[in-house]
């Protein structure tokens, strides 16, 4: 089995303790890096640095969200936020004198307003201190479920990157078959366009038009791009050997993927060829988009 992993999935862990109730949700989406976002209860910002530390030895890339949410059961004791209450009241009252004939601010409203009112810095202390390592534990356990869900649609894009693969392998061999014909075909047009270079410049020298044979040549010639393809091709199935954090590495590769086809759909001399040759840049721009969700 494939040890490929995706940037993409979720996972859910949750756990109670006397009088509290916790739940880690953890998604994960495609990232150029590791980028890790906590959103955490009041109270509970000291601990986020330990799991960044946990998340960031098993997690290489992608855009992580991680929402801890705190459940009470009971009724908790709540005290006023002077700074919070002191901006709210002179936002209000700034409103109130601005607008004529509204009614000044109550302080059934002011308290009503996130902020105003918190839970006792007392009782966070003693509920972070009753609950932490429980939370870290399902944290720890919603981390591992992220992992093996990454795992999973990692695997399933494994077949999705071999079947585009061997695609990409097809056409490139329709490609060779095509071109093989080339060099007769591009022959009659050197003559063609020799004998208007002639009509044009009948004193021209005789190393001027090797010269002029060897770039059209040139030109009709596509084994090299051909070859590297297969190259970029094996390239990519030994990454996929690979596995482990090759992300970046086939991202890079399906630039040379391009390069090659984009070469030889300018080099083709004939129209299937070209039409080949934008099949394969089409099942190339497919493979790169699955590309961009290997971590």
């Amino acid at each position: 089995m494939s040890c490929i992993a995706s940037m993409t999935g979720f996972s859910r862990a949750e756990g109670a303790l006397e009088g509290i109730a916790w739940t880690w949700e953890l998604r994960s989406v495609n990232g150029r890096a590791l980028e890790l976002r906590f959103r955490l209860p009041n109270g509970w910002d000291s601990l986020e640095a330990g799991w960044r530390d946990l998340a960031g030895r098993v997690l290489k890339r992608g855009n992580v969200t991680a929402n801890l949410t705190i459940k009470r059961q009971s009724e908790t004791r709540l005290e006023l936020d002077p700074a919070a209450l002191e901006q709210v009241l002179e936002i209000a009252t700034d409103l109130h004198r601005r607008i004529p004939g509204s009614k000044p601010p109550s302080a059934e409203a002011l308290l009503s307003l996130p902020g105003v009112l918190r839970q006792a810095q007392a009782d966070q202390q003693e509920e972070k201190a009753a609950a932490a390592a429980d939370v870290q534990a399902g944290f720890i356990a919603a981390l591992a479920d992220l992992v093996a869900s990454r795992q999973a649609e990692g695997d399933r894009l494994a077949a999705v990157l071999n079947r585009q693969l061997d695609e990409i392998t097809s056409l490139r061999d329709i490609a060779a078959n095509q071109a093989a014909g080339q060099p007769a075909a591009q022959q009659a047009r050197m003559l063609d366009n020799l004998q208007a270079l002639l009509r044009e410049a009948p004193g021209l020298s005789e190393e001027r038009i090797t010269q002029e044979v060897a770039v059209l040549a040139s030109r009709s010639d596509v084994r090299e791009e051909l070859d590297r393809l297969s190259s970029h091709i094996a390239a990519a199935h030994d990454l996929m050997g690979e596995a482990v954090n090759i992300g970046r590495k086939l991202d890079f590769l399906i630039q040379e993927f391009n390069r090659e086809a984009n070469t030889l759909c300018s080099k083709s001399a004939s129209s299937a060829l070209t039409t080949t040759g934008l099949k394969l840049k089409a099942a190339i721009e497919q493979l790169r988009e699955q590309v961009q969700n290997i971590e």
